[in-house]
């Protein structure tokens, strides 16, 4: 059941938003739909929550939109909870919350786009291992939505970046964000070791929070040979609880992270925070070669 807006706040957008999704455990359904957990059971387990609960908060984000509730076996019916359009909407606000905590709850407020080693960020990259990637597509610079796992390789490297200087002008300060210098070096050392790569069967995505025309030009002007991938609607940022971080009036942006995905979709190698971004390079290509013998 829909809680009431009151009549005093009847023009006010955010307490219609919190009617429908201001609930602890509707968040936390939409951060688990969102990282593939669609049947009753996986979302129960997961959450350690009732049953009655979970039918109730189930029932109330379909009835507002939310979620689509989908057959998924006949005799008896099943259901799967997936995120409609309007679910998919959310998942900027569930990350930019993910980055209000990150920095103001669990870190002590310094604007960061890297992290200490024993940071709340790193504990989460450092528990991707074993995790399985949720299929999912994303705009890439050559135009076309594509997989962040390529099916054809043996392995797929996806290495995050916060956000290149071309063709626009990154935002002033920005040389002064620990961890955000590097991306241009970044995508030109995969670039050259491109070729072994390949050789060995392996993928290769970049991915950032830019738009895929500013990837475009980016790519063109640095002869980037692999796609590169835009998590602007944060659905990547969103299955993984990829760290983010955001510099005034600028979108989030992924901070620096390298992960190694195998056929079946899942992460089998996260190197988070990345200090030495060639040693990164390095040890990715050595990671998927293990993969792909």
């Amino acid at each position: 059941m829909v809680r009431a807006v009151p009549e005093r706040d009847a023009a006010c957008a955010i307490a219609h938003a919190a009617a429908v999704v201001g609930d602890w455990w509707s968040l936390l359904l939409v951060r688990e739909t969102a990282r593939g957990r669609h049947r009753f059971d996986e979302l129960q387990g997961e959450l350690g929550i009732s049953r009655k609960v979970l039918t109730e908060r189930l029932g109330h984000l379909v009835d507002t939109g939310v979620l689509d509730k989908v057959p998924y076996q006949e005799g008896p019916v099943r259901y799967e909870y997936r995120l409609s359009p309007a679910g998919r909407a959310l998942l900027p606000v569930l990350v930019a919350m993910q980055d209000w905590s990150d920095r103001w709850l669990l870190g002590d407020g310094t604007l960061t786009a890297s992290a200490d080693e024993g940071s709340a960020e790193a504990v989460r990259v450092h528990e991707l291992p074993g995790t399985r990637l949720p299929r999912l597509t994303l705009p890439a610079h050559t135009g076309a939505e594509r997989d962040p796992v390529d099916p054809d390789a043996a392995a797929t490297v996806l290495f995050c970046y916060p956000a290149t200087g071309r063709p626009s002008p990154l935002p002033e300060g920005w040389d002064g964000i620990p961890g955000a210098v590097g991306c241009t070096l970044e995508n030109r050392l995969f670039r050259d070791a491109y070729g072994d790569f390949t050789a060995a069967g392996i993928a290769v995505h970049g991915v950032s929070t830019q738009r895929p025309d500013e990837q475009r030009a980016f790519a063109a002007a640095e002869d980037i040979p692999f796609p590169l991938l835009s998590d602007m609607d944060a659905r990547l940022s969103a299955a993984l609880r990829l760290p983010t971080f955001r510099t005034a009036g600028q979108a989030l942006r992924l901070r620096r992270a390298v992960l190694v995905v195998d056929r079946e979709r899942t992460v089998r190698h996260a190197r988070f925070p990345v200090t030495d971004i060639p040693h990164a390079v390095e040890e990715a290509l050595a990671e998927a070669t293990k993969l792909s013998g």
